[in-house]
């Protein structure tokens, strides 16, 4: 009984005159996969990403915000502490993220409609949906 490529199995293994030796290295890479659509994954994942929608405020809950930020610019002299969320919109599609910056005020730019944190943080006021602090304790 004999077995198959018996005849073959001990002669030398074939070396081409024509094409030169192929390193392993880039006999393995002609094997790897592909990307055959350059981005796609990019793509799924923004997508799949999700994002806050804005809250807009009544008349009401503006008028406490700005209540909130007078007492503060009262007494910026006294460092307060507080804690301010606010929406972020996201620079890529609709929508955004709230975000709570705690530190402490270093001004408010009534101008500018800006709150500027000593760690740099620059916060516009219309983007404003909270603030808490001890300074508010009474």
């Amino acid at each position: 009984m004999t077995k198959t490529y018996d005849d073959i199995i001990h002669l030398p293994h074939h070396v081409s005159t024509t094409h030169p030796h192929m390193a392993a290295i880039d006999r393995a890479a002609q094997f790897s996969p592909f990307a055959a659509l350059t981005g796609y994954n990019a793509a799924i994942k923004e997508t799949a990403r999700l994002t806050d929608e804005r809250v807009e405020l009544d008349e009401y809950t503006k008028g406490a915000l700005s209540d909130k930020l007078q007492i503060v610019s009262e007494r910026l002299k006294e460092h307060p502490e507080i804690a301010i969320t606010y929406f972020q919109p996201d620079a890529e599609k609709d929508g955004g993220a709230y975000v709570t910056a705690a530190c402490t005020v270093k001004k408010i730019d009534a101008y500018e409609r800006i709150v500027v944190m000593t760690d740099g943080t620059v916060i516009p006021i219309g983007e404003i949906i909270r603030i808490d602090g001890q300074i508010y304790d009474l």
